[in-house]
Protein backbone atom coordinates (compact mmCIF):
# COMPACT_ATOMS: atom_id res chain seq x y z
CA UNK A 1 0.00 0.00 0.00
CA UNK A 2 2.81 2.42 0.86
CA UNK A 3 4.41 1.93 -2.53
CA UNK A 4 1.09 2.55 -4.30
CA UNK A 5 0.48 5.66 -2.22
CA UNK A 6 3.93 7.11 -2.95
CA UNK A 7 3.50 6.31 -6.64
CA UNK A 8 0.17 8.17 -6.69
CA UNK A 9 1.70 11.22 -4.98
CA UNK A 10 4.69 11.34 -7.33
CA UNK A 11 2.54 10.76 -10.41
CA UNK A 12 0.17 13.56 -9.42
CA UNK A 13 3.11 15.84 -8.68
CA UNK A 14 4.70 15.09 -12.05
CA UNK A 15 1.43 15.60 -13.88
CA UNK A 16 0.75 18.82 -11.97
CA UNK A 17 3.88 20.39 -13.42
CA UNK A 18 2.65 19.99 -16.99
CA UNK A 19 -0.89 20.99 -16.05
CA UNK A 20 0.32 24.16 -14.29
CA UNK A 21 2.60 25.07 -17.18
CA UNK A 22 -0.21 24.53 -19.67
CA UNK A 23 -2.56 26.67 -17.58
CA UNK A 24 0.06 29.45 -17.51
CA UNK A 25 0.32 29.36 -21.31
CA UNK A 26 -3.44 29.72 -21.51
CA UNK A 27 -3.31 32.75 -19.20
CA UNK A 28 -0.46 34.19 -21.25
CA UNK A 29 -2.68 34.34 -24.31
CA UNK A 30 -4.91 36.95 -22.63
CA UNK A 31 -2.66 38.71 -20.09
CA UNK A 32 0.92 39.16 -19.02
CA UNK A 33 2.33 36.49 -16.69
CA UNK A 34 4.08 37.39 -13.45
CA UNK A 35 6.67 34.63 -14.00
CA UNK A 36 7.84 32.18 -16.63
CA UNK A 37 5.36 29.34 -17.38
CA UNK A 38 7.66 26.73 -15.85
CA UNK A 39 7.37 28.39 -12.42
CA UNK A 40 3.60 27.86 -12.51
CA UNK A 41 4.26 24.19 -13.13
CA UNK A 42 6.81 24.01 -10.34
CA UNK A 43 4.45 25.78 -7.94
CA UNK A 44 1.57 23.40 -8.62
CA UNK A 45 3.84 20.32 -8.43
CA UNK A 46 5.34 21.44 -5.11
CA UNK A 47 1.96 22.04 -3.53
CA UNK A 48 0.68 18.74 -4.85
CA UNK A 49 3.53 16.46 -3.74
CA UNK A 50 5.42 18.05 -0.85
CA UNK A 51 2.66 18.35 1.84
CA UNK A 52 1.48 14.81 1.12
CA UNK A 53 5.02 13.43 1.25
CA UNK A 54 5.70 15.22 4.56
CA UNK A 55 2.56 13.75 6.13
CA UNK A 56 3.45 10.33 4.73
CA UNK A 57 6.97 10.53 6.20
CA UNK A 58 5.73 11.66 9.62
CA UNK A 59 3.07 8.95 9.63
CA UNK A 60 5.67 6.30 8.74
CA UNK A 61 7.92 7.47 11.57
CA UNK A 62 5.33 7.64 14.36
CA UNK A 63 2.86 4.92 13.37
CA UNK A 64 4.98 1.91 14.49
CA UNK A 65 5.49 3.39 17.97
CA UNK A 66 1.80 4.18 18.38
CA UNK A 67 0.72 0.71 17.23
CA UNK A 68 3.30 -0.88 19.52
CA UNK A 69 2.01 1.17 22.45
CA UNK A 70 -1.57 -0.03 21.86
CA UNK A 71 -0.46 -3.66 21.72
CA UNK A 72 1.77 -3.58 24.80
CA UNK A 73 -0.88 -1.82 26.90
CA UNK A 74 -2.41 -5.26 27.46
CA UNK A 75 0.79 -6.41 29.22
CA UNK A 76 1.28 -3.48 31.60
CA UNK A 77 0.25 -5.35 34.74
CA UNK A 78 2.60 -8.32 34.23
CA UNK A 79 5.85 -6.65 35.44
CA UNK A 80 7.75 -7.53 32.27
CA UNK A 81 11.11 -6.04 31.37
CA UNK A 82 11.70 -3.88 28.32
CA UNK A 83 13.41 -6.73 26.47
CA UNK A 84 10.57 -9.13 27.28
CA UNK A 85 7.98 -6.66 26.01
CA UNK A 86 9.98 -6.19 22.83
CA UNK A 87 10.11 -9.96 22.34
CA UNK A 88 6.34 -10.23 22.82
CA UNK A 89 5.72 -7.47 20.29
CA UNK A 90 8.01 -9.20 17.80
CA UNK A 91 6.06 -12.43 18.23
CA UNK A 92 2.73 -10.62 17.87
CA UNK A 93 3.85 -8.90 14.71
CA UNK A 94 5.24 -12.13 13.23
CA UNK A 95 2.00 -13.99 14.03
CA UNK A 96 -0.11 -11.25 12.48
CA UNK A 97 1.99 -11.31 9.31
CA UNK A 98 1.90 -15.11 9.11
CA UNK A 99 5.61 -15.72 9.74
CA UNK A 100 5.45 -17.03 13.34
CA UNK A 101 6.27 -20.71 13.92
CA UNK A 102 6.28 -20.95 17.73
CA UNK A 103 3.62 -21.79 20.27
CA UNK A 104 0.46 -19.70 19.94
CA UNK A 105 -1.18 -18.72 23.25
CA UNK A 106 -4.53 -17.00 23.72
CA UNK A 107 -2.79 -13.78 24.75
CA UNK A 108 -0.62 -13.92 21.65
CA UNK A 109 -3.54 -14.69 19.34
CA UNK A 110 -5.68 -11.89 20.77
CA UNK A 111 -2.80 -9.44 20.47
CA UNK A 112 -2.21 -10.46 16.85
CA UNK A 113 -5.88 -9.87 16.01
CA UNK A 114 -5.72 -6.51 17.78
CA UNK A 115 -2.59 -5.63 15.81
CA UNK A 116 -4.37 -6.37 12.52
CA UNK A 117 -7.35 -4.22 13.54
CA UNK A 118 -5.20 -1.27 14.61
CA UNK A 119 -2.97 -1.58 11.55
CA UNK A 120 -6.04 -1.63 9.28
CA UNK A 121 -7.45 1.48 10.94
CA UNK A 122 -4.06 3.21 10.67
CA UNK A 123 -3.66 2.33 6.98
CA UNK A 124 -7.17 3.49 6.09
CA UNK A 125 -6.71 6.70 8.06
CA UNK A 126 -3.39 7.35 6.35
CA UNK A 127 -4.92 6.95 2.88
CA UNK A 128 -7.89 9.16 3.78
CA UNK A 129 -5.78 11.93 5.31
CA UNK A 130 -3.21 11.98 2.50
CA UNK A 131 -5.90 12.02 -0.20
CA UNK A 132 -7.65 14.86 1.62
CA UNK A 133 -4.39 16.82 1.80
CA UNK A 134 -3.78 16.18 -1.89
CA UNK A 135 -7.23 17.52 -2.81
CA UNK A 136 -6.87 20.58 -0.58
CA UNK A 137 -3.32 21.49 -1.66
CA UNK A 138 -4.05 20.99 -5.36
CA UNK A 139 -7.18 23.14 -5.09
CA UNK A 140 -5.28 25.90 -3.30
CA UNK A 141 -2.39 25.85 -5.77
CA UNK A 142 -4.68 25.75 -8.81
CA UNK A 143 -6.57 28.78 -7.51
CA UNK A 144 -3.29 30.68 -7.19
CA UNK A 145 -2.28 29.69 -10.73
CA UNK A 146 -5.69 30.67 -12.08
CA UNK A 147 -5.42 34.11 -10.45
CA UNK A 148 -1.99 34.64 -12.00
CA UNK A 149 -0.35 35.12 -8.62
CA UNK A 150 3.41 35.59 -8.23
CA UNK A 151 4.99 32.15 -8.65
CA UNK A 152 8.73 32.67 -8.88
CA UNK A 153 9.35 33.84 -5.30
CA UNK A 154 7.60 30.90 -3.57
CA UNK A 155 9.43 28.41 -5.79
CA UNK A 156 12.79 30.06 -5.12
CA UNK A 157 12.10 30.11 -1.38
CA UNK A 158 11.18 26.41 -1.45
CA UNK A 159 14.38 25.51 -3.31
CA UNK A 160 16.42 27.57 -0.84
CA UNK A 161 14.94 25.76 2.16
CA UNK A 162 15.27 22.39 0.41
CA UNK A 163 18.99 22.97 -0.10
CA UNK A 164 19.35 24.22 3.47
CA UNK A 165 17.59 21.12 4.81
CA UNK A 166 19.84 18.83 2.79
CA UNK A 167 22.95 20.62 4.05
CA UNK A 168 21.71 20.56 7.64
CA UNK A 169 20.94 16.84 7.39
CA UNK A 170 24.47 16.14 6.14
CA UNK A 171 25.99 18.17 8.99
CA UNK A 172 23.80 16.53 11.63
CA UNK A 173 24.61 13.04 10.35
CA UNK A 174 28.32 13.83 10.51
CA UNK A 175 28.00 15.18 14.05
CA UNK A 176 25.97 12.12 15.06
CA UNK A 177 28.59 9.73 13.71
CA UNK A 178 31.41 11.59 15.47
CA UNK A 179 29.66 11.71 18.83
CA UNK A 180 28.57 8.06 18.63
CA UNK A 181 32.21 7.10 18.14
CA UNK A 182 33.47 9.57 20.72
CA UNK A 183 31.23 8.47 23.59
CA UNK A 184 32.18 4.81 23.25
CA UNK A 185 35.84 5.70 22.75
CA UNK A 186 35.81 7.69 26.01
CA UNK A 187 34.49 4.62 27.84
CA UNK A 188 37.32 2.58 26.35
CA UNK A 189 39.97 5.06 27.43
CA UNK A 190 38.58 4.97 30.96
CA UNK A 191 39.67 1.32 31.09
CA UNK A 192 42.80 1.58 28.91
CA UNK A 193 45.27 4.43 29.12
CA UNK A 194 45.45 6.46 25.93
CA UNK A 195 49.26 6.27 26.09
CA UNK A 196 49.14 2.46 26.07
CA UNK A 197 46.75 2.58 23.12
CA UNK A 198 48.75 5.01 20.98
CA UNK A 199 52.25 3.75 21.75
CA UNK A 200 51.65 0.08 22.63
CA UNK A 201 53.19 -2.50 20.28
CA UNK A 202 50.97 -5.50 21.04
CA UNK A 203 47.39 -5.85 19.82
CA UNK A 204 45.62 -8.88 21.23
CA UNK A 205 42.13 -7.93 22.53
CA UNK A 206 41.00 -11.56 22.68
CA UNK A 207 42.93 -12.16 25.89
CA UNK A 208 40.94 -9.54 27.79
CA UNK A 209 37.70 -10.24 29.52
CA UNK A 210 35.24 -8.61 31.88
CA UNK A 211 34.84 -10.12 35.34
CA UNK A 212 31.82 -9.05 37.38
CA UNK A 213 31.38 -5.99 35.20
CA UNK A 214 34.96 -4.76 35.79
CA UNK A 215 37.88 -5.22 33.40
CA UNK A 216 41.03 -6.90 34.68
CA UNK A 217 43.70 -4.13 34.79
CA UNK A 218 46.56 -6.59 34.35
CA UNK A 219 45.19 -7.81 31.06
CA UNK A 220 44.65 -4.29 29.78
CA UNK A 221 48.29 -3.25 29.94
CA UNK A 222 49.58 -5.11 26.93
CA UNK A 223 46.51 -5.98 24.85
CA UNK A 224 45.44 -2.78 23.12
CA UNK A 225 48.61 -1.35 21.62
CA UNK A 226 47.54 0.12 18.28
CA UNK A 227 50.99 0.71 16.80
CA UNK A 228 50.91 -2.53 14.72
CA UNK A 229 47.53 -1.53 13.31
CA UNK A 230 48.59 2.01 12.44
CA UNK A 231 51.80 0.66 10.92
CA UNK A 232 49.93 -2.00 8.93
CA UNK A 233 47.36 0.52 7.70
CA UNK A 234 49.93 2.99 6.42
CA UNK A 235 52.21 0.23 5.12
CA UNK A 236 49.50 -1.28 2.92
CA UNK A 237 48.39 2.22 1.88
CA UNK A 238 52.00 2.98 0.92
CA UNK A 239 52.20 -0.16 -1.24
CA UNK A 240 48.90 0.80 -2.86
CA UNK A 241 50.15 4.30 -3.66
CA UNK A 242 53.39 2.88 -5.12
CA UNK A 243 51.15 1.09 -7.62
CA UNK A 244 48.47 3.74 -8.14
CA UNK A 245 50.53 6.95 -8.40
CA UNK A 246 52.84 5.98 -11.30
CA UNK A 247 50.14 4.21 -13.33
CA UNK A 248 47.40 6.73 -12.56
CA UNK A 249 49.55 9.82 -13.12
CA UNK A 250 51.17 8.58 -16.33
CA UNK A 251 47.84 7.43 -17.74
CA UNK A 252 46.33 10.83 -16.88
CA UNK A 253 49.17 12.62 -18.70
CA UNK A 254 48.79 10.35 -21.72
CA UNK A 255 45.02 10.81 -21.94
CA UNK A 256 45.20 14.58 -21.60
CA UNK A 257 48.24 15.34 -23.78
CA UNK A 258 48.97 12.47 -26.17
CA UNK A 259 45.80 10.46 -26.75
CA UNK A 260 43.61 11.26 -29.72
CA UNK A 261 39.92 11.93 -29.42
CA UNK A 262 38.87 8.36 -30.24
CA UNK A 263 41.41 6.83 -27.84
CA UNK A 264 40.40 9.20 -25.04
CA UNK A 265 36.71 8.57 -25.73
CA UNK A 266 37.03 4.85 -25.01
CA UNK A 267 40.11 4.59 -22.77
CA UNK A 268 38.96 6.96 -20.01
CA UNK A 269 35.59 5.20 -19.37
CA UNK A 270 37.36 1.82 -19.40
CA UNK A 271 39.83 3.02 -16.75
CA UNK A 272 37.01 4.51 -14.68
CA UNK A 273 35.22 1.13 -14.69
CA UNK A 274 37.77 0.11 -12.06
CA UNK A 275 36.18 2.61 -9.66
CA UNK A 276 32.77 0.98 -10.13
CA UNK A 277 33.85 -2.55 -9.23
CA UNK A 278 32.71 -3.48 -5.69
CA UNK A 279 35.56 -3.74 -3.23
CA UNK A 280 34.50 -7.26 -2.24
CA UNK A 281 35.27 -8.33 -5.83
CA UNK A 282 38.74 -6.85 -5.46
CA UNK A 283 39.01 -8.78 -2.20
CA UNK A 284 38.17 -12.05 -3.94
CA UNK A 285 40.66 -11.24 -6.67
CA UNK A 286 43.41 -10.53 -4.14
CA UNK A 287 42.68 -13.57 -1.95
CA UNK A 288 42.08 -16.16 -4.69
CA UNK A 289 44.36 -14.97 -7.49
CA UNK A 290 47.02 -12.43 -6.55
CA UNK A 291 47.93 -13.88 -3.14
CA UNK A 292 48.44 -17.50 -4.32
CA UNK A 293 50.26 -16.21 -7.44
CA UNK A 294 52.74 -14.21 -5.37
CA UNK A 295 53.24 -17.17 -3.04
CA UNK A 296 53.95 -19.45 -6.00
CA UNK A 297 56.33 -17.00 -7.65
CA UNK A 298 58.09 -16.32 -4.36
CA UNK A 299 58.44 -20.05 -3.67
CA UNK A 300 60.02 -20.54 -7.10
CA UNK A 301 62.54 -17.82 -6.22
CA UNK A 302 63.27 -19.30 -2.80
CA UNK A 303 61.32 -16.66 -0.87
CA UNK A 304 58.92 -17.32 1.97
CA UNK A 305 55.80 -15.45 0.84
CA UNK A 306 52.60 -15.53 2.85
CA UNK A 307 49.39 -16.20 0.93
CA UNK A 308 47.88 -13.26 2.84
CA UNK A 309 50.69 -10.82 2.28
CA UNK A 310 50.65 -7.06 2.55
CA UNK A 311 51.94 -6.94 -1.02
CA UNK A 312 48.86 -8.71 -2.38
CA UNK A 313 46.43 -6.50 -0.49
CA UNK A 314 48.33 -3.29 -1.25
CA UNK A 315 48.81 -4.14 -4.92
CA UNK A 316 45.15 -4.86 -5.54
CA UNK A 317 44.15 -1.79 -3.53
CA UNK A 318 46.46 0.25 -5.76
CA UNK A 319 44.68 -1.07 -8.85
CA UNK A 320 41.36 -0.07 -7.30
CA UNK A 321 42.38 3.56 -6.70
CA UNK A 322 44.08 4.10 -10.07
CA UNK A 323 40.93 5.82 -11.46
CA UNK A 324 40.96 8.36 -8.62
CA UNK A 325 44.40 9.60 -9.59
CA UNK A 326 44.07 9.06 -13.34
CA UNK A 327 40.72 10.80 -13.78
CA UNK A 328 41.45 13.74 -11.48
CA UNK A 329 44.95 14.23 -12.94
CA UNK A 330 43.51 14.15 -16.43
CA UNK A 331 40.96 16.81 -15.49
CA UNK A 332 43.44 19.19 -13.82
CA UNK A 333 45.98 18.84 -16.66
CA UNK A 334 43.26 19.49 -19.23
CA UNK A 335 42.20 22.56 -17.25
CA UNK A 336 45.63 24.18 -17.65
CA UNK A 337 45.09 27.16 -20.02
CA UNK A 338 45.99 26.48 -23.64
CA UNK A 339 47.86 29.78 -23.72
CA UNK A 340 50.58 28.27 -21.51
CA UNK A 341 51.08 25.46 -24.00
CA UNK A 342 51.11 27.82 -26.96
CA UNK A 343 53.64 30.08 -25.28
CA UNK A 344 55.93 27.12 -24.60
CA UNK A 345 55.69 25.87 -28.16
CA UNK A 346 56.33 29.40 -29.46
CA UNK A 347 59.76 29.56 -27.84
CA UNK A 348 60.73 26.20 -29.33
CA UNK A 349 59.99 23.74 -26.52
CA UNK A 350 59.04 20.18 -27.43
CA UNK A 351 55.86 18.51 -26.20
CA UNK A 352 57.67 16.54 -23.51
CA UNK A 353 59.51 19.67 -22.35
CA UNK A 354 56.23 21.58 -22.24
CA UNK A 355 54.64 18.88 -20.10
CA UNK A 356 57.64 18.68 -17.79
CA UNK A 357 58.35 22.39 -17.28
CA UNK A 358 55.02 24.13 -17.91
CA UNK A 359 51.95 21.91 -17.67
CA UNK A 360 53.01 19.67 -14.79
CA UNK A 361 54.05 22.55 -12.47
CA UNK A 362 50.83 24.40 -13.31
CA UNK A 363 48.72 21.33 -12.56
CA UNK A 364 50.77 20.20 -9.55
CA UNK A 365 48.38 21.48 -6.83
CA UNK A 366 45.48 19.57 -8.40
CA UNK A 367 47.59 16.45 -8.85
CA UNK A 368 48.70 16.58 -5.22
CA UNK A 369 45.06 16.95 -4.19
CA UNK A 370 44.08 13.86 -6.20
CA UNK A 371 46.89 11.86 -4.61
CA UNK A 372 45.87 12.88 -1.09
CA UNK A 373 42.25 11.98 -1.79
CA UNK A 374 43.44 8.58 -3.06
CA UNK A 375 45.55 8.09 0.09
CA UNK A 376 42.52 8.75 2.31
CA UNK A 377 40.59 6.22 0.23
CA UNK A 378 43.33 3.64 0.66
CA UNK A 379 43.61 4.21 4.42
CA UNK A 380 39.88 3.62 4.90
CA UNK A 381 39.58 0.53 2.71
CA UNK A 382 38.12 -2.51 4.47
CA UNK A 383 37.10 -5.52 2.37
CA UNK A 384 40.36 -5.97 0.47
CA UNK A 385 42.52 -6.03 3.60
CA UNK A 386 40.04 -8.24 5.47
CA UNK A 387 40.02 -10.85 2.70
CA UNK A 388 43.62 -10.65 1.48
CA UNK A 389 45.91 -9.39 4.24
CA UNK A 390 45.10 -11.55 7.22
CA UNK A 391 43.96 -10.63 10.71
CA UNK A 392 47.15 -11.01 12.72
CA UNK A 393 48.38 -7.61 13.91
CA UNK A 394 52.06 -8.09 13.05
CA UNK A 395 54.48 -5.19 13.34
CA UNK A 396 56.53 -5.76 10.19
CA UNK A 397 58.06 -3.87 7.27
CA UNK A 398 58.25 -6.97 5.07
CA UNK A 399 55.63 -6.78 2.30
CA UNK A 400 55.78 -10.56 1.89
CA UNK A 401 54.39 -11.14 5.39
CA UNK A 402 50.82 -10.74 6.56
CA UNK A 403 49.69 -7.79 8.60
CA UNK A 404 46.45 -6.19 9.64
CA UNK A 405 44.87 -2.76 9.48
CA UNK A 406 42.54 -0.64 11.58
CA UNK A 407 39.50 -1.36 9.41
CA UNK A 408 40.13 -5.12 9.43
CA UNK A 409 40.28 -5.20 13.23
CA UNK A 410 37.08 -3.15 13.53
CA UNK A 411 35.30 -5.73 11.40
CA UNK A 412 36.69 -8.63 13.45
CA UNK A 413 35.79 -7.03 16.78
CA UNK A 414 32.21 -6.15 15.84
CA UNK A 415 31.29 -9.47 14.20
CA UNK A 416 28.72 -11.54 16.10
CA UNK A 417 27.15 -10.91 19.51
CA UNK A 418 28.96 -8.23 21.44
CA UNK A 419 28.97 -6.92 24.97
CA UNK A 420 29.20 -3.15 24.64
CA UNK A 421 30.46 -2.84 28.20
CA UNK A 422 33.48 -4.92 27.24
CA UNK A 423 36.70 -2.95 26.49
CA UNK A 424 37.33 -5.36 23.61
CA UNK A 425 34.18 -4.15 21.86
CA UNK A 426 34.77 -0.53 22.83
CA UNK A 427 38.25 -0.70 21.29
CA UNK A 428 36.57 -0.78 17.86
CA UNK A 429 35.19 2.68 18.52
CA UNK A 430 38.61 3.92 19.63
CA UNK A 431 40.06 2.60 16.38
CA UNK A 432 37.16 4.17 14.49
CA UNK A 433 37.68 7.65 15.93
CA UNK A 434 41.43 7.35 15.25
CA UNK A 435 40.79 6.41 11.63
CA UNK A 436 38.25 9.21 11.34
CA UNK A 437 40.80 11.78 12.52
CA UNK A 438 43.45 10.46 10.13
CA UNK A 439 41.17 10.49 7.08
CA UNK A 440 39.76 13.88 8.10
CA UNK A 441 43.27 15.30 8.25
CA UNK A 442 44.12 13.91 4.81
CA UNK A 443 40.87 15.17 3.31
CA UNK A 444 41.34 18.65 4.75
CA UNK A 445 44.82 18.84 3.23
CA UNK A 446 43.55 17.51 -0.12
CA UNK A 447 40.63 19.92 -0.26
CA UNK A 448 42.80 22.88 0.67
CA UNK A 449 45.23 22.03 -2.14
CA UNK A 450 42.40 21.60 -4.64
CA UNK A 451 40.87 24.89 -3.50
CA UNK A 452 44.16 26.64 -4.09
CA UNK A 453 44.28 25.20 -7.58
CA UNK A 454 40.74 26.31 -8.39
CA UNK A 455 41.34 29.84 -7.16
CA UNK A 456 44.35 30.11 -9.42
CA UNK A 457 43.03 28.66 -12.66
CA UNK A 458 39.22 28.96 -12.66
Amino acid sequence: MNLVLISIILLLGFSSYFFGRKKALVIQSSQRLTALPKFYGYYLAIWCAVPALIIFALWSVFEPSIVKGFILDDYDGQNLSKNELQLIYTKVKALALGSYSGEITNYLDNSANKYLRIKGIADNSKVLIILSILIFSISYAYKSVKNNSRMREPVEIFLKWLLFTASLAAVLVTIGIVFSLLFEAIKFFQAVRIVDFIFGTHWYPAKTFVRDGMPDPELMKDAFGAVPLFAGTFFIAFIAMCVAIPIGLLSGIYLSEYAGFKVRKYAKPIIEILAGIPTVVYGFFAALTVGPFLKEVGGAMGLDVSAESALAAGGVMGIMIIPFISSLSDDVITAVPQSLRDGSYAIGATKSETIKKVIFPAALPGIVGSILLAVSRAVGETMIVVMASGLAANLTANPLESTSTITAQIVVILIGDQQFGDPKTQSAFALGISLFLVTLFLNVIALSVVKKYREKYD
